[in-house]
């Protein structure tokens, strides 16, 4: 996905930083170090935000935070609405394997499904990011 904004920012501001890594524009980013920030993996717990745009290993890249924001974000998979979600991996989401009182105590879920995610080859996923 090149460019992406997310579907109600929620007032929230996006932020700046540097890719260890190739990363790609509507995908969850974690921080990767110092400053650094690259795709989620599976269940992460260190997430911050999705990246804006696509982004080359070292490049700036800016940043939309989570918390408050309505996101569409890319599922690795059907997802249905009300569901918990948290990281799959390449920075792709996925249903919550757990409840969602058990994922936010784990500090792995990110947000709840607004919409169902489903057909091929690219799974959309409107998620209302955790509060």
């Amino acid at each position: 996905m090149a460019d992406y904004q997310p579907i109600v920012s929620g007032g929230a501001k996006p932020w700046t930083a540097t890719t260890s890594g190739a990363v790609t524009g509507g995908r969850v980013l974690v921080e990767s170090g110092s400053g650094t920030v690259a795709h989620a993996g599976v269940e992460a717990a260190d997430v911050v935000g999705v990246a804006a745009f696509d982004a080359g290993s070292g490049a700036k890249v800016t940043v939309w935070p989570l918390d408050g924001v309505i996101h569409e974000l890319e599922a690795s998979g059907a997802i249905a609405t009300g569901a918990g979600i948290v990281t799959d991996a390449n920075g792709q989401v996925k249903t919550a394997p757990t409840s969602i009182a058990t994922q936010a105590a784990l500090g792995t879920l990110i947000g709840t499904a607004l919409t169902t995610a489903a057909g091929s080859p690219t799974l959309k996923l409107r998620v209302q990011g955790r509060r």
